[in-house]
């Protein structure tokens, strides 16, 4: 089977899985060539399930073609944060080095059930914390454009799988940026969907959602066939949403073109290096080739490194704290540091921070009454070395802590806004960078049209998947 197939957008291979002129097994064999020939420069793939995915292609070919689901029988990556049965789960931690669960996500199981053939487990950083992916159990992840650059994290396998032909569609999280920050780290597509639109397997606690999982592609309508495959309610999450009654593909194809643009460098919240903020202003100012008015505009959300910093440490204080208790010996200093941040809020701190996030939606509610999108860039800086554990300090300012250099990411997750990082250039030594793209609280539809209308105009699709670029 030919190893070009590996350069065919996802849409075009599940026409063909369509047609009969490929089949599961087939893709199978194309990908894991193509991960015996990239991954060991990159290390994005560590854990692999070929004979899983096998036994499951050949169960789906039992059925007609047009009755395998939306994808068909694509292979499919699932970030190493999540449950699949049957195969490794270390969450990037050497506490879960030998941990296989018996069943799988909800999320999973819907994705099989929809066509998707899981093959391998992406890397990510130790429970998703920190963007950069590396870890003790299997390393640094590097970027694939120049590999002593990080990927970001936390979803930096699936982003590095997608750019290096490992994949054609990846699934990934995002709590503080961890889908759209390797995405623009690695020049793919990134979304961060609504609240409630894709259904998981509540842990800890039912109403979690500073935490979401989303679609990763190589190009907007891709990623949009990716989102329809993860979306649907389920009784087993009792938030998720119904899948809407236009596909999000139509609606990425739609050619939809926004009346009102709002651009922002900064959200006034962060630094942001020169070169990033040139090259995400110029893209944003060229939604003017469709007719759109672009201003420079953002919400007030001063608040946000606050609410964050508060909120995310609750989140790990009850996912995490029995680990700190228990095997504290064997978590990295970020998480131990996220941890005991969470134990030491009172619920005054709580209710200080959930104030200032219904705040921040309800200013978002009424920004995006005025302006169809938001436009800000999705990192503040472009790849970083890989050996630097986060980023410490851009244009002259240094950072509190290790996440607050993602604030312009987690501002929008604190707003309940879908979000898109989307290609839009590249910095004069050759790095992706990528814009951010966001709309209103539920307008996912909106933010694909938008998003696909600038790919166009900014005529970047394409440029993956590449071969790593080895430097040292």
């Amino acid at each position: 089977m030919s190893q070009g197939l590996i350069r065919e957008t996802a849409c075009t291979v599940v026409d063909k899985l369509r047609s009969g002129d490929v089949s599961p097994l087939e893709l199978l064999d194309v990908v894991e060539k193509r991960i015996s020939e990239v991954d060991g420069q990159v290390n994005a793939l560590p854990t692999l399930c070929f004979d899983r995915a096998r036994d499951h292609a050949k169960t789906l070919m039992q059925k007609p073609a047009g009755a395998r689901g939306l994808l068909a029988g694509l292979p499919v990556p699932i970030k190493d944060l999540t449950d699949v049965a049957g195969v490794l789960n270390t969450q990037g931690s050497p506490i879960f080095k030998d941990n296989i669960p018996a069943t799988s996500d909800l999320m999973v199981e819907n994705l099989e059930a929809n066509g998707a053939v899981v093959y391998a487990k992406s890397n990510t950083p130790e429970f998703g914390a920190g963007a950069n992916t590396f870890n003790e159990v299997f390393g640094a992840t590097l970027n694939p454009w120049d590999t002593t650059k990080s990927a970001a994290g936390s979803s930096g396998g699936a982003a590095v799988a997608l750019a290096t032909g490992m994949a054609w569609l990846a699934q990934g999280s995002d709590m503080g940026g961890s889908l759209r920050s390797p995405a623009a780290f690695c020049g793919v597509v990134g979304m961060r969907p609504s609240i409630g639109r894709v259904a998981h397997t509540p842990k800890s606690a039912i109403d979690r959602n500073l935490g979401l999982v989303g679609p990763m592609a190589r190009n907007v309508e891709d990623l949009a066939l990716l989102l329809d495959a993860m979306s649907g309610d389920y009784a087993a999450d009792p938030l998720s949403l119904p899948a809407p009654t236009t596909s999000f593909l139509s609606a990425a194809q739609s050619g939809r073109k926004p009346k009102r643009i709002a651009y922002s460098p900064d959200l006034g919240i962060t630094p942001v290096d020169p070169e990033v903020k040139a090259i995400t202003r110029e893209a944003a100012e060229r939604f003017a080739e469709a007719g759109a008015i672009v201003e420079e505009a953002h919400p007030d959300w001063r608040e946000a490194h606050e609410c964050f910093h508060v909120l995310r440490a609750f989140d790990f204080a009850i996912t995490k704290a029995n680990l700190l208790r228990t095997k504290r010996d064997l978590l990295k200093p970020e998480v131990i540091w996220n941890i005991e941040e969470g134990l030491k809020l009172t619920v005054e701190h709580l209710e200080r921070a959930e104030a200032q996030r219904v705040g921040m939606t309800a200013r978002a509610v009424e920004f995006f009454k005025t302006y169809d999108l938001l436009l800000t860039p999705t990192t503040i800086v472009p790849p970083f070395p890989v050996e630097h554990r986060y980023v410490a300090e851009c244009a002259g300012k240094r950072f509190e802590n290790y996440v607050e250099w993602l604030g312009i990411v987690y501002a929008i997750t604190l707003a309940c806004c879908p979000s898109l990082s989307l290609p839009c250039g590249f910095t004069a030594s050759g790095l992706p960078v990528g814009v951010q793209v966001v709309g209103a609280p539920r307008a996912d539809a909106q933010v694909l049209a938008g998003a696909k209308v600038l790919e166009d105009i900014l005529g970047l699709r394409g440029t993956t998947p590449i071969d790593p670029r080895v430097k040292k």
